[in-house]
């Protein structure tokens, strides 16, 4: 421990520090209503005088403050970044595990949905699933949980099949114990490790796959604010208005920059 933090130190409390900074930030009420409109202070710059009745961020094209908006913009995309993540992890976990335990068709029909998930491109997946569905805030939450449960499930299929081999759960069989009780009970905290570094390599992907989603149309829709949506509402106004635009991008760059860090770090102690 005191040579984990005596070499990855500085990129990783830089990163935690950020990253706390905004998720304190996206609990916090926002300091006005994100949807308030006012035609009259529209296109604002930047104000970082911190007084009453200034716009720290700027306003937007239609007079809304962009702190508050990015305030709401950042809760949303972290927490469906979260569930996306949570719900490929599960996922993917139970499919891998599936395939390992069963040989044969289960197994070989496991593997080819990986290699076919893995193979298409996430836009072509998600553009034919919202064609199919309205894209509604769950509808876009079970979409980015689809989006990288292949990973999880190669790597549990591996570990499962590695594992099954070794003496300990060769032990367990022989007394009696059922594959279920091995996998949960025995299996399943040795690689937890393994796993929720790569779920902490995979937040990153699934916050930017849901921010080009939002940014397309695609992705949320009004009354739900995400740093995607923000992000695409202002890239017509960059040569008049670059806060509308940059900022949502910068932190959706410094967010997920920040994450990935500390999945590296992770991976780094948890691994060794």
């Amino acid at each position: 421990m005191r040579n984990f933090f005596r070499k990855y130190s500085p990129a990783f409390i830089a990163s935690v520090i950020i990253l706390g900074f905004l998720l304190i930030l996206s609990c916090m009420p926002t300091p006005l209503d994100p949807e308030a409109q006012n035609l009259m202070n529209r296109f604002q710059p930047p104000d970082w005088r911190f007084i009453q009745g200034v716009h720290p961020l700027g306003t937007d094209f239609l007079g809304r403050d962009m702190l508050s908006r990015m305030m709401s913009g950042i809760r949303i995309s972290f927490f469906i970044a979260f569930l996306g993540t949570v719900i490929g992890a599960v996922l993917g976990t139970i499919l891998g595990y599936v395939s390992a335990k069963r040989s044969g068709l289960v197994d070989e029909t496991i593997m080819m949905m990986v290699d076919i998930q893995a193979s298409l491109p996430f836009l072509i997946i998600a553009i034919a699933f919202v064609s199919m569905f309205k894209n509604s805030f769950m509808v876009i939450v079970i979409l980015l949980g689809f989006a990288g449960w292949e990973k999880y499930a190669r790597l549990t299929r591996g570990l499962s099949l590695s594992a099954l081999n070794q003496g300990y759960a060769i032990a367990l069989k022989t007394i009696g114990a059922s594959p279920n009780r091995v996998f949960f009970r025995h299996i399943l905290p040795n690689i937890s490790s393994t796993l929720i570094v790569n779920m902490t390599l995979n937040f990153p992907g699934t916050m930017i796959a849901e921010s080009s989603l939002s940014f397309l149309g695609l992705g949320i829709q009004p009354p739900y604010i995400s740093l995607g949506r923000l992000l695409g509402e202002g890239r017509v106004y960059l040569l008049t208005a670059w806060w509308i635009a940059i900022i949502p991008g910068l932190v959706i760059f410094i967010s997920a920059l920040a994450i990935t860090l500390i999945g590296d770090s992770f991976r780094d102690l948890l691994l060794d």
